[in-house]
C-alpha cells in the first residue's frame, strides 16, 4: 500500500513494485488521479482506493480493502505529504502548520496504526520522511518539524513491533525532480522553475536532482529481504545534501 500514490514518487514506487512482482494499492485523495496513475502503471497488479490520510476511518478502510484484494499486506509506504508555505515563524499562519502536521505527521502515523496491526512476520513500513528530517533551513518550519516527527514516529514503532518481526524505517530523500519539489524551489528563490533549480543543484554535491526512479528503488530495497536486517533506521537519498 502507497499513501500519496498518485504523485511521482508514489507512481514510480508503484511501478518499480510491480515489476518485482508485488500486487500494490494506490491512495490518494483524487479519484482522477488515482485513476491516471494507475493506468500509467499499466499493470493488472494495481489497485487504487481514494482515502484522505488524515481521517482514521478512512485510512482504515483501505487497509482492509488492501487485505479483501491481496489475502495480505506485506509493505506499507507513509508517502503523502504536503509543504506548506515559506514564511518566518514569527509569521507562519497557524492553519497551514496545522495543515501540514495533520497529513504529514497524523496521516503517517494512521498508516502507521492501522497497517501494523495486520501485518506479520516479514512486513517492512516505510516512512517517507526528508533530507528535512534531519537538517532544516530558514522559513520551512511547518515542514521541517513535520519531517523530523516522523523519525520519532518511525522509532517507536520499530521498537513496538521488532519482536514480531516487523521492520520500519525512514526514508530521506532530497530534491527530487518533480512537481512538488519545483514548487518549493520557485517559492523559496522567487525565480524561474529553470533558476530555481538551478540555486538548489548548486547545494547538492551531486549538483543534481534525484530522479521519482531513484528514490522508488530506495522503497524497494527496504521494503525486501536485502534490508532484513535493518530497522529503526534512516536512509539518506539526498544527493550528499545533509553532510
Amino acid at each position: 500500500m502507497i499513501t500519496g500514490g498518485a504523485g511521482s514518487i508514489g507512481l514510480a514506487t508503484a511501478r518499480a513494485f510491480v515489476t518485482e512482482g508485488a500486487k500494490v494499492m494506490i491512495v490518494d485523495l483524487n479519484e482522477d488521479d488515482l485513476a491516471r496513475a494507475a493506468a500509467g502503471v499499466d499493470a493488472e497488479g494495481v489497485v487504487w482506493k481514494a482515502a484522505d490520510v488524515t481521517s482514521s476511518d478512512q485510512v482504515d478502510a483501505a487497509v482492509r480493502e488492501a487485505l479483501e484484494q491481496f489475502g495480505r499486506l506485506d509493505v506499507a509506504f507513509a508517502n503523502a505529504g504536503i509543504f506548506g508555505v515559506v514564511a518566518p515563524v514569527t509569521d507562519y499562519p497557524v492553519d497551514v502548520f496545522e495543515r501540514v502536521m495533520a497529513v504529514n505527521v497524523l496521516g503517517s502515523f494512521l498508516l502507521a496504526k492501522h497497517a501494523l496491526r495486520v501485518m506479520e512476520s516479514g512486513g517492512s513500513l516505510i516512512i517517507n520522511s526528508s533530507v528535512v528530517g534531519l537538517t532544516s533551513d530558514r522559513a520551512i518550519s511547518a515542514y521541517a518539524t513535520s519531517k523530523h516527527a516522523l523519525v520519532g514516529l518511525m522509532r517507536t514503532a520499530a521498537k513496538e513491533v521488532a519482536g514480531k518481526g516487523i521492520r520500519v524505517n525512514a526514508l530521506h530523500p532530497g530534491p527530487t525532480d518533480n512537481d512538488f519539489q519545483h514548487a518549493i524551489e520557485i517559492e523559496a528563490i522567487g525565480a524561474s522553475r529553470e533558476e530555481s533549480s538551478k540555486a538548489f543543484e548548486q547545494m547538492i554535491p551531486l549538483a543534481r536532482h534525484a530522479t521519482s526512479e531513484e528514490i522508488a528503488q530506495a522503497v524497494v530495497f527496504l521494503a525486501s529481504d536485502e534490508s532484513s536486517f535493518m530497522t529503526g533506521a534512516s536512509l539518506v537519498v539526498d544527493g550528499g545534501l545533509s553532510i
